[in-house]
């Protein structure tokens, strides 16, 4: 994943909305009125947060007719995913120290 696309996929991601989008699509492809309607929001600002979906390569918008039905991808998510994972080991070492340092009685106590 290229650090740009990583930037679109982490920003699109950090918003609530495009979160609990993202979270209904999960659930299957959904016009884009259907994914407006939980929102108290403008239909215009529902758009611009379909966009940046888009962008990020999140979201995919199929056309039926005159309905553009929209369905998640969520390949970006799991690279997001495989980037963040690369730290693990490096906060798994930081608490077995923080809980060594914890476990192990304190001058104070002996």
């Amino acid at each position: 994943m290229s650090i740009a696309s990583l930037d679109r996929v982490s920003s699109a991601v950090a918003d609530p909305t495009r979160r609990a989008i993202l979270d209904r699509l999960a659930q299957g492809p959904a016009r884009a009125g259907e994914l407006a309607a939980p929102f108290a929001i403008s239909q215009p600002a529902v758009s611009r947060h379909l966009r940046v979906l888009e962008h990020a390569g999140l979201i995919r918008r199929h056309r039926s007719g005159r309905e553009h039905v929209l369905s998640i991808d969520a390949r970006p998510l799991h690279e997001l995913q495989h980037w963040v994972s690369r730290y693990e080991g490096f906060w798994n070492e930081k608490l077995d120290r923080l809980e060594r340092h914890f476990a192990s009685p304190s001058e104070e106590q002996a």
